[in-house]
């Protein structure tokens, strides 16, 4: 693929990545990804990933958040304040390391956060993200599961404007305000029902193959107006690439 591919989103520092990640950006490589954007979800994956992003100069771009949901020794849970605690001093101390800040958002399914109290909380979890994020002009890479108009509401009532929301599930209505407000948004291998094991950077064919389809234009194009939208979303990423 010219130019190739930017995979904005993938979780690399994950468990199920963990005992063969080499493997995984080596396949990632050739099928023409260029860059990937890796994301947390809590305070405890940062050193991974900033390790990995120094094994893999100009390929792992790291981007660091607290997500809304938490996965504790008991289960899975809504974030806390506390959960965000750790993550401040991180924040400061890497921000020259970070491509942007994430996976951050809101995730309101049921039984995950159903009380008011724990959607309040996981509103300022993201609040405090979103006021990082500005602060050191970062973009923010967002989760909004069962959440989309109130992730895109939020976003502009916080005064957002680099953000992309990642595998949006929310009503077209509710995505054209992104749009309109200037979000991306991108879309994982599931968007085409494929049926692989893992959600891994190598994937990255399949939406653009999906899209290219729906779209009614080649992959080759897909992939080279996804990777402009790439770097103007992540100027870092551009600058280290010297495209």
């Amino acid at each position: 693929m010219a130019g190739g591919y930017v995979d904005c989103h993938c979780h690399m520092t994950a468990e199920e990545f963990s005992q063969d990640t080499a493997d995984i950006l080596e396949r990632s490589r050739k099928e023409g990804v260029r860059a990937l954007v890796s994301v947390t979800e809590h305070a405890g994956e940062l050193e991974s990933l900033l390790h990995l992003s120094q094994r893999y100069p100009n390929y792992v771009m790291p981007c660091f958040g607290i997500h809304p949901i938490q996965s504790k020794a008991e289960g899975y849970r809504s974030v806390t304040l506390q959960d965000l605690e750790p993550a401040l001093e991180e924040f400061e101390k890497y921000k020259d390391h970070l491509v942007g800040v994430g996976e951050i958002g809101l995730d309101f399914t049921p039984w995950l956060a159903p009380t008011s109290k724990e959607r309040e909380e996981q509103l300022k979890v993201f609040q405090i993200q979103l006021d990082i994020a500005k602060r050191m002009d970062l973009p923010v890479n967002v989760h909004s599961r069962s959440a989309g108009r109130q992730a895109i509401a939020f976003l502009k009532e916080q005064g957002a404007e680099r953000v992309l929301l990642h595998n949006f599930a929310g009503r077209p209505s509710v995505a054209l305000e992104g749009v309109q407000a200037g979000y991306f948004f991108s879309f994982p291998p599931a968007v085409a029902n494929n049926d692989q094991e893992r959600n891994e950077p190598s994937n990255i064919y399949i939406p653009c193959e999906y899209i290219a389809r729906v779209k009614g234009l080649s992959s080759e194009k897909v992939c080279e107006v996804t990777a402009h939208n790439a770097f103007r979303l992540f100027p870092k990423i551009q600058h280290k690439l010297n495209v």
